[in-house]
This record gives C-alpha cells, sequence and structure tokens, in this order.
C-alpha cells in the first residue's frame, strides 16, 4: 500500500529530492567558503597597493633611483696564484725600511737659530711715547745791551712780527724769554710747557 502511494505521489517525491540536492549543494558550498577561506583578494590590499605606489612615485620625484647592479659577474671563488704573485712582490723603497728594526732612523735636521733672541721673553706692553712738541715759531735774530744795568734785549721775528723782549718777558701771549746770550736765547713754550734754544741767525 505504501509502494501505491509512493507511485501515485511521484512528483511530490522528485520535488523533495530536488530541494534535498539543492540544500546540500548550497551547504557544501557555504561550508567550503569557511573553511577554505576568500579566494579573492580584498579592497583593502589594492587601496594598499594604491598607496604604496604613490609613495613610490613620491620618493622617484624627491630624489633619483639608485642603480641596480648584477652579481652575475662576481666571481666568489678564491685565486691562490694571484695571492701568490702579491706576495712574492719585494719592497725596492729608497729610504729606510719601516718593517725592520736594524735600521737606523732617518736623521731630522735640527733648525738653526730661533726666531726669537730669546724663547722666554714675552712682548711688553709698553705704552706709546708722548708727541714731541713743535719746534717754536720764532727766530732770535739779534740783541742790544742796557748801557746802564748791561742787559741784553733780545730781538725775535714771528711772521711779518717783530718783537723786542728781556729775559722774563712773554712773546705773543705763549713764549716765555729766559736767559739770554750773545749767540742763542733760552725760550719755554708755555702750551707744552717745553723749553728750547734759539742760536743767534741773520734776519
Amino acid at each position: 500500500m505504501a509502494l501505491a502511494l509512493g507511485t501515485e505521489n511521484k512528483r511530490q517525491v522528485i520535488l523533495v529530492v530536488v530541494l534535498f540536492v539543492i540544500v546540500l549543494g548550497v551547504g557544501g558550498v557555504e561550508l567550503y567558503k569557511t573553511f577554505a577561506g576568500p579566494s579573492a583578494p580584498t579592497s583593502p590590499p589594492a587601496q594598499a597597493q594604491h598607496r604604496n605606489s604613490s609613495n613610490g612615485a613620491g620618493n622617484a620625484a624627491a630624489g633619483n633611483e639608485a642603480q641596480k647592479l648584477s652579481n652575475a659577474d662576481i666571481d666568489p671563488a678564491l685565486h691562490f696564484d694571484k695571492l701568490a704573485q702579491s706576495e712574492d712582490v719585494a719592497y725596492s723603497g729608497s729610504g729606510r725600511n719601516i718593517f725592520s728594526a736594524d735600521s737606523a732612523p732617518v736623521p731630522i735636521p735640527q733648525p738653526i737659530a730661533s726666531a726669537r733672541p730669546n724663547g722666554n721673553t714675552t712682548a711688553q706692553n709698553t705704552p706709546p711715547p708722548p708727541p714731541q712738541p713743535p719746534a717754536i715759531d720764532l727766530k732770535y735774530f739779534g740783541y742790544s745791551q742796557d748801557d746802564q744795568n748791561k742787559t741784553l734785549k733780545a730781538f725775535f721775528v714771528h711772521g711779518d712780527d717783530i718783537f723786542m723782549a728781556r729775559t722774563g718777558d712773554i712773546v705773543d701771549h705763549r713764549y716765555k724769554v729766559g736767559a739770554i746770550h750773545p749767540l742763542n736765547v733760552e725760550v719755554t713754550d708755555l702750551a707744552y710747557n717745553n723749553t728750547q734754544t734759539l742760536t743767534l741767525s741773520a734776519f
């Protein structure tokens, strides 16, 4: 009787089997995705790659790219014949053999004399000498003698002016006359407190 019912509901049985197969297929696909993981890359790595490429472009704009060298021509083998040739090179210098302990050192010439007469002397900070006073702008060209007291009077010329003075007189508000002699006379410059001897000269 059950067999008869199954044959009568043949369409329903086929529909149930089809639904079961669909559910089984969908479940298998979901389980595969869960355990196998995503196979296609997601968008963040693509964004990261775009960011790295933009940074690389910025670095390239900032400076030149370094040259990449190839190591195809590099020979890592050790050549003993070339090492032997370098060991056979003999030292042929014209000076002292620096590798020998028996060789005498090269004499170093000594200085003949010191540039300074005394190496211990130091420069002394002496003040500059005071300026020299100017020469007295007077010319002593003659004298006269008083008959009564026998004193001498001196005659001076200053530019176009002529002065007659005794001992102690002041000429041109600046020069004080000292001792008067026939051949010379002492005159003091009051501005510099400087005393000079003027000799007799022609007018």
